[in-house]
């Protein structure tokens, strides 16, 4: 039989409802729910960071592309610095 240990979480009201309804779901404790979700996420991060690759969910990946399709204008004091960083000031 393998060992256990515990781990503790502090949550705010709606972080632990979201739980709770998401475990209801699965028709499984709040324990085992945070537990196969967080040790599937953490397996696939440590793949990542092996692999050298950056892994992003949906969410993250339309953000990201926003903000490649959409970059911020910069301010004149930006500029200024982009340019003195690359030596042409």
């Amino acid at each position: 039989m393998q060992k256990t240990s515990s781990l503790m979480v502090r949550l705010d009201e709606q972080s632990k409802a979201l739980l709770q309804a998401a475990a209801e779901l699965r028709q499984i404790s709040v324990s085992d729910y945070v537990r196969s979700i967080m040790v599937q996420q953490a397996t696939r991060e440590l793949a990542a960071a092996k692999s050298q690759t950056i892994a992003m969910t949906e969410d993250e990946q339309l953000e990201f592309w926003k903000a490649l399709t959409n970059p911020p204008k910069l301010t004149k004091s930006q500029k200024e610095l982009g340019k003195m960083m690359r030596g042409e000031a």
